[in-house]
């Protein structure tokens, strides 16, 4: 097990998105030493403020006027520099690190799904990634600009009364020990914070995205119920965490403060006694002054960079999760499609027992075979090894006598269609939604093809843009035997020598099916085709039909074969056909 990462470690590696912006980052720390360096100056000038009152002539006015005037336009620059650059970097690093996740998230293994809400992994993505940018380029400004500031002011004051200048240097090592203290306050509640903006973001997606079981199933009250639950959960953090950030702010300032009491204290006794001029008491004064707020600044920024520290662990979680592994080698030409099962076994993680028990299987290049059982027999689980959305605990599945595990996983999932039950359509055309991925470059003839073979055109065709029409988020636009023909038309587009149809007729009418099942045996012509299904009746011209039970292969044959046997298949095709 690897060891927890401390927070310096987790910052010295958010900060590495930096770099490769540094003179960006450059120009933001000039700018930001411009404004700091403006501090001292605007102190000094109080003693020429106080020697042109005692002398108010028209030169001293005007180099008073003019220092002025120059002072705050070189802050104004300083200023400028300092925060677009800032910003510019901060939106780069943001860029960066939600693409890098993205992408990360896009080749993560299975399993990792199935243990991950999709709700955490969008708040990753949105919510934690702007808590890192405020750790990585919010905080560094403060701490650059007010940094610098109080450095600028203390030297300065240091050059004026070293004595009464170590007399506030005493309160810098108890404001050290309340931000100690605060920060494990602040990364704690911060976590916290995160894990109920998933929750959040989990709830509304859910609710949003099956709005019309929520309403028909009168659930409009529990949603909110679970909305509320998971909102006031991050209020009470986010509470947390702005109740220590308010005593945690306060606290110091007083410790500063009582620092600038005592020092104050000792310059009215150095004026009293003759040893401090009127000019360097007022320099003195608005330099300590001057440098109560941007410690303020500093202590204040500890929460930010406690929040973006927090939210960097849960990105370099995933960012350090394995991605799916591929060591396969070798490529695939010309491929026949002859899959082979020898003795497959597969658990899932944490699991009881194995979900796939020894199975062994010889498809022949151009078959088709149907996989049928009770649901939780293991049949998606199965046919989900072929293209290695899972790895097989044990055993051998080969294409064409290839190993799939010495296939890249391109290779591999390009001798590959699938058609499933729940279709995903993406929110564009149905132009695109056909000729996806690597199909994009299809042309619009071979589109209409496969849409003509899908029994999907004359559809399309009816539709005011044609292949042009956006289908809305998921294809809500269209209805579900619509949407299952574009899928199918996306299948048949790819042309893959293997076909998987997992229960692909399962949520269409009669009518749509009698399309499907049409275009279904033209498209398995000269294709190996693995087909799950619970309705029966779309597979009893197959050349094998296996049935599973708990893992296991307890029947094979084709329908005439297994009917007259009076085994398991006969079983569920009479269950299933009294029904009618």
């Amino acid at each position: 097990m690897s060891e927890k990462p401390t927070a310096g470690g987790l910052y010295k590696r958010l900060l590495s998105y930096v770099w490769p912006h540094k003179w960006y980052f450059f120009l933001s720390v000039v700018g930001f030493a411009m404004f700091a360096s403006s501090a001292p100056a605007l102190a000094h000038l109080m003693g020429v403020v106080e020697k042109t009152l005692r002398n108010p002539s028209e030169d001293n006015i005007w180099f008073l006027v003019s220092a002025l005037v120059g002072i705050y336009l070189y802050r104004g620059i300083g200023t400028f520099l300092g925060k677009y650059f800032t910003a510019k970097v901060g939106r780069e690093v943001v860029h960066a690190m939600r693409t890098e996740l993205f992408g990360r998230m896009l080749r993560l293994p299975s399993r990792y799904y199935d243990g991950e809400s999709s709700g955490r992994m969008i708040s990753r993505v949105i919510f934690d990634v702007d808590q890192v940018n405020g750790a990585s380029t919010k905080a560094i400004t403060t701490v650059i600009q007010e940094g610098l500031t109080v450095v600028g002011l203390m030297a300065y004051l240091i050059w004026l009364d070293y004595t009464l200048t170590g007399v506030f240097l005493v309160v810098i090592p108890v404001i050290g020990l309340l931000v100690s203290q605060a920060s494990r306050f602040f990364r704690r509640y911060s976590r916290r914070i995160q894990a109920s903006m998933g929750d959040v973001t989990q709830v509304t997606n859910e609710s949003i995205s099956g709005y019309r079981e929520v309403r028909t199933y009168n659930a409009l009250e529990q949603e909110t119920k679970r909305f509320v639950r998971a909102s006031n959960e991050n209020r009470k953090q986010t509470m947390k965490f702005a109740l220590t950030n308010a005593i945690n702010v306060p606290l110091s300032q007083q410790v500063i403060a009582i620092g600038l009491a005592f020092m104050v204290y000792f310059m009215f006794q150095r004026v009293a006694s003759g040893s401090m001029g009127t000019d360097e008491f007022l320099q003195f004064i608005t330099a300590a002054s001057l440098i109560a707020k941007p410690m303020r600044a500093l202590t204040d920024v500890n929460s930010i960079i406690q929040k973006g520290v927090a939210a960097a662990e849960s990105v370099f979680t995933i960012l350090d999760t394995d991605m799916e592994e591929d060591k396969g080698t070798r490529t695939l030409q010309n491929s026949e499609g002859h899959v082979v099962f020898s003795n497959v076994r597969f658990r899932y993680d944490q699991a009881a027992e194995d979900a796939i028990k020894g199975i062994s299987l010889d498809i022949p290049a151009g078959s088709s075979v149907a996989f049928v059982g009770k649901s939780g027999s293991g049949k998606t689980t199965l046919v989900n090894l072929l293209p290695r959305f899972y790895e097989a605990t044990d055993g051998c599945i080969q294409i064409d006598r290839e190993n799939i595990e010495d296939l890249t996983l391109e290779c591999l999932r390009d001798q590959i269609a699938i058609v499933s039950q729940q279709v995903t359509l993406f929110n564009s055309t149905i132009r695109d939604n056909i000729a996806y991925g690597s199909l994009e470059g299809a042309s619009d003839e071979d589109v209409v093809a496969a849409a003509t073979a899908a029994h999907a055109h004359e559809f399309i065709d009816r539709l005011p843009e044609g292949y042009n029409t956006h289908v809305g988020e998921n294809g809500v636009m269209l209805s579900g035997g619509q949407r299952q023909r574009i899928a199918i038309a996306r299948a048949i587009l790819k042309n893959a020598p293997v076909l998987i149809l997992d229960e692909a007729t399962s949520a269409l009418d009669t009518e749509s099916e009698r399309h499907i099942q049409a275009a279904m045996e033209e498209v398995m012509k000269g294709r190996t085709t693995l087909v799950i299904a619970h309705r029966l009746s779309t597979i009893e011209s197959v050349d094998k039909i296996v049935v599973i039970d708990n893992g296991s292969i307890v029947e094979q044959g084709n329908h005439e074969e297994l009917l007259a046997r009076q085994g398991a298949y006969a079983q569920l095709h009479q269950l299933q056909f009294s029904d009618v």
